[in-house]
């Protein structure tokens, strides 16, 4: 039988997992959900773009969708912070349902939210099933795929990672949340709200501590503009010269007062270059970086759909990129076998 996927937010991520669920066989959406009054009531593969009818109307109630559809897993991508998302969290898990979330908080919260981690723990505990947060970044580029790197080390005694993002190929919500178009002084504004920046620096530094054994004396996370200096345009936007076009971003980790884990991040409209690089100082000394870097958008929603098989296998409980096997993409014939 085929695995029932119930869909909960369809902005630009949820959208993508919606067209790549809609292909995957073994895989069948059963429904899905948005607050959005313009999709609901509206069939899911038109809200997202697909060149047919999936024969799934769009609810814009959660508890009542979970009763209707019966999923066997849900697809969660309707914010980045946590406490946003744990009563949706609550609701989905009271119904006994697996979960895996796109929510960037939620990828390792046991350092920051360790008392909503343990609740969400607890909570998947006894509902008997397991919870995922997943994505590109945090997730994979800047946690997951350098902590797999460290497993043919002796020994490892620093780890930097750099993260260059061209970011006129992302979404338009993406490239709103690093600033582009805003003055300097709207672009600090926005920081000190919170509204400007890119979150999971500090989760993807403390996934990596916990591997590593390292025990985390603080963690800063500084952001800055990105200023054009010359007039740069994407498909959404347009920034004159002098304008923030994006965001630097340095997340630090420091054990036994020195700094052992760094994370560079500068997503940009115009970056002449984009890519993902990881360096470890230990024994061997590794490098590596994949040119092109890994999309962002991409990347997100094929990490979740690829996690699918992972979660309705895993013990119940909230789990992260290092307690479950290593996910993968999956031939469509036979995914779960």
């Amino acid at each position: 039988m085929p695995v029932r996927v119930l869909h909960v937010g369809l902005g630009p991520i949820g959208a993508g997992i919606v067209r790549q669920v809609a292909v995957r066989r073994g895989l069948r959406i059963v429904g899905a959900v948005d607050i959005d009054p313009a999709k609901s009531g509206r069939d899911v593969g038109e809200v997202v773009g697909l060149d047919r009818k999936v024969r799934v109307s769009v609810d814009n109630d959660l508890r009542r969708a979970l009763k209707k559809t019966a999923p066997d897993v849900v697809l969660l991508c309707t914010s980045s912070a946590l406490r946003s998302v744990a009563p949706q969290i609550e609701t989905i898990l009271k119904a006994r349902k697996a979960i895996v979330s796109t929510t960037e908080e939620l990828a390792y919260p046991w350092y920051n939210q360790r008392r909503l981690a343990g609740a969400i723990d607890v909570a998947a505990k006894r509902a008997k099933v397991a919870v995922l947060g997943t994505g590109v970044n945090p997730g994979f580029v800047m946690d997951a795929l350098p902590v797999t790197l460290t497993g043919v080390c002796e020994h490892v005694d620093r780890i930097t990672i750099n993260r260059i993002q061209d970011a006129r190929i992302r979404r338009l919500p993406f490239q709103q949340k690093i600033g582009s178009g805003l003055t300097r002084e709207q672009f600090a504004e926005r920081v000190q709200q919170r509204t400007v920046r890119h979150v999971g620096l500090t989760e993807s530094i403390a996934m990596i501590a916990a591997a590593m054994g390292w025990k985390l004396e603080r963690v800063t996370d500084q952001i800055q503009p990105k200023i054009a200096e010359t007039r740069v345009s994407s498909e959404f936007l347009t920034v004159e010269a002098g304008l923030v076009c994006g965001i630097i971003q340095d997340g630090v980790g420091y054990v036994g007062g020195e700094p052992l884990i760094r994370l560079h991040m500068e997503a940009y409209l115009g970056a002449p270059e984009s890519y993902d690089s990881t360096e470890i100082e230990g024994v061997p000394n590794l490098t590596m970086k994949i040119a092109g870097g890994v999309h962002g958008d991409i990347a997100t929603t094929s990490i979740a759909v690829n996690s699918i098989a992972k979660v309705l296998k895993a013990p119940p409980g909230l789990h992260t990129m290092r307690s479950l096997p290593i996910p993968s993409w999956f031939n469509r014939a036979a995914p779960f076998t």
